[in-house]
Order: C-alpha cells, then sequence, then structure tokens
C-alpha cells in the first residue's frame, strides 16, 4: 500500500454561495495545481442541485498534505471557511499531528461536523 493520504469532505452550499464557492475552488485548484507537486488529486463536486459539494484529496506523503495546508493566501483560506464543512473522511495513515492541526479545530468550531478517520487494511496503487 501506498502512503498516500485520501479526503473526501462535503460541504453544504447555499444557493446564494454557489457562485462564490466556484471562484473560491477554482483559484484553490490553481494555487494546488501550480505550487503543490505532492498533491495528486484536488477536485471539487456539486450535486444536482448544487446544495452540497464535495471535495476530493490526494496527497502523495503527509509532508504533501503539510505542504497543501499552509499553501493558500490568508485571504483565499478565509473566504473557504464561508461553506459550512458537514463532514470528512479521512482514509490512509494519518499523522496525529496533522490530525491535530487541521481537523480537530474544525471539529470543535463548526456544530454538527463529523470526520471518520479509515487506515489501511489491504489494497495496492498504480
Amino acid at each position: 500500500m501506498s502512503e498516500n493520504l485520501f479526503f473526501v469532505v462535503e460541504l453544504e452550499v447555499k444557493p446564494d454561495q454557489i457562485a462564490d464557492l466556484k471562484q473560491v475552488a477554482e483559484e484553490m485548484v490553481g494555487l494546488a495545481k501550480q505550487n503543490e507537486p505532492g498533491t495528486l488529486n484536488y477536485e471539487y463536486f456539486f450535486n444536482k442541485d448544487a446544495g452540497l459539494c464535495h471535495i476530493y484529496e490526494r496527497y502523495v506523503s503527509p509532508a504533501a498534505l503539510q505542504a497543501h495546508s499552509s499553501s493558500f493566501p490568508q485571504g483565499l483560506q478565509m473566504r473557504s471557511q464561508a461553506f459550512r464543512p458537514l463532514r470528512m473522511a479521512a482514509y490512509g495513515s494519518l499523522p496525529d499531528e496533522i490530525r491535530e492541526q487541521r481537523i480537530d479545530p474544525i471539529s470543535r468550531a463548526v456544530p454538527g461536523f463529523t470526520a471518520s478517520f479509515f487506515a489501511p487494511l489491504s489494497g495496492f496503487t498504480r
């Protein structure tokens, strides 16, 4: 198995936020693509009515995830926090410090937010 880390984050998107989320997503994707060689996937998906957004993130290593977490300008990071995270699933061997720095603050700050963690069992990566 690889040391890749995967995340699926679900956001609630209000009708008046759709255009804002599209703009923030484009900016964040552009910066990640340009500046983060260890970010393998960083993709946004809407459901049919655009009321929910899933973000699929995959990183080559814990170090790449750390680089991603610190790569966005403060103003862009603040704008991204306008969208309410509902849940997140993390896959892979997630170091405790990443959980403490990136996920636990969201759990404390957002009522109803749930995070699930899945450790490797079996499989392969091509």
